[in-house]
C-alpha cells in the first residue's frame, strides 16, 4: 500500500501537471469528514480520486466544507481560493480544537473561482489526507484506511478442495475444504480453519494491519525445521487471520490464511505456482 505522501507541494505539483491516473464521480454517495467532534464537510458531489494505480481517495467540493474551517497561512483565513497562480494552495483544517495542516486545496490559475478549466480536473476540489481527520463517513457508514475501489470487489467462496500448505517441505497446515477469498488484483487466497493448521509451529506476532475490505488483521510467524532453535527457519508474519471481519466478510472469521507468495500451497492434489504479487 504506498504510503501517504510527506510533501503535499510535490504531490500537487505532480497531479496538476500530469493529472492524476483517473477520476470518476461518487455522487449521489453522501460524504462527510469528522474532526474534532464536528462535521466540518459533508457533500454529495465528491469526486473518486486516483493519484496513484492502487485504490481512491475523496476528493470534496470547496463549498462542502463548513464555515471558518479552512485557513490558508499567511492569507488571513476563510474559506478563499488560496494560490491562484499555482493552481493549488495548502489548507489548515480546524474544528474542536484539533487541526491538521494535511490539506491541499486546488484553485483555478489566474482567477477566483472554482471551475474545471485548462485541463486541471482538480480545480475547485479539496483534498484532505484520509488519516488526518477523526473519521469519514459514506452515508451513515464509517469508512477505514481509505475508501473503497469501485472498480474492485472481494467475494468469499466456501470449497471442498483439499488444500495442503507446506513449508521447506514441511507440512504445516491441511485442510478437506476452506474458504477461497478472490480479491481483484491479488491472488486467492485460502482461509483454513484454525484446526486444521499445526499450532505448535505459529508464533504470535505484534504485526497488525488494517484493510477497508476485511477488517483489521491480526499474524503469527511460522518455525521449521532445526533442533533447539539451530538451523530453524522462521517466517515472519507469514499468518494472518481476522478476528471479527467486515460483514461481506464474514464467513473469514477465526479462519488462517497464508501468503501464498511465501509458501508451498498443493490445491486438489496440484501445487500452485507462486503468485508474483505486491507482497512476494
Amino acid at each position: 500500500m504506498p504510503p501517504s505522501p510527506r510533501n503535499l507541494d510535490e504531490l500537487a505539483s505532480a497531479l496538476l501537471a500530469n493529472g492524476p491516473v483517473k477520476t470518476l464521480p461518487a455522487a449521489p454517495k453522501r460524504i462527510r469528514v469528522r474532526l474534532g467532534g464536528r462535521y466540518v464537510a459533508d457533500t454529495t458531489r465528491a469526486v473518486y480520486v486516483w493519484e496513484h494505480a492502487y485504490y481512491p481517495g475523496y476528493y470534496l467540493p470547496l463549498d462542502a466544507f463548513a464555515e471558518g474551517v479552512l485557513s490558508y497561512p499567511g492569507s488571513g483565513g476563510g474559506n478563499g481560493n488560496g494560490d491562484r497562480e499555482s493552481g493549488y494552495a495548502l489548507a489548515t483544517l480546524s474544528a474542536g480544537g484539533v487541526s491538521t495542516d494535511r490539506v491541499i486545496v486546488f484553485t483555478r490559475r489566474g482567477e477566483s473561482g472554482s471551475e474545471r478549466e485548462d485541463g486541471n480536473v482538480l480545480a475547485g476540489l479539496v483534498r484532505v489526507e484520509f488519516a488526518a481527520v477523526e473519521a469519514w463517513f459514506e452515508e451513515d457508514a464509517r469508512i477505514d484506511v481509505h475508501p473503497k475501489d469501485p472498480f474492485k470487489r472481494v467475494d468469499v467462496v466456501f470449497s471442498a478442495r483439499p488444500v495442503r500448505v507446506s513449508i521447506s517441505g514441511t507440512e504445516v497446515a491441511r485442510s478437506e475444504a476452506c474458504f477461497h477469498l478472490y480479491e481483484t488484483g491479488l491472488p486467492v487466497r485460502f482461509y483454513l480453519p484454525v484446526t486444521a493448521v499445526r499450532a505448535d509451529l505459529l508464533r504470535d506476532s505484534a504485526a497488525v494491519t488494517a484493510c477497508p475490505y476485511k477488517g483489521e488483521a491480526s499474524y503469527y510467524d511460522v518455525v521449521v525445521g532445526g533442533v533447539d532453535g539451530l538451523g530453524e527457519i522462521r517466517l515472519r508474519d507469514v499468518v494472518w487471520y481476522y478476528k471479527n471481519p467486515k460483514i461481506e466478510c464474514a464467513a473469514i472469521a477465526g479462519c488462517l490464511c497464508f501468503y501464498n507468495e511465501k509458501v508451498d500451497i498443493e490445491l486438489d492434489g496440484k501445487m500452485l505456482e507462486r503468485p508474483k504479487a505486491l507482497f512476494s
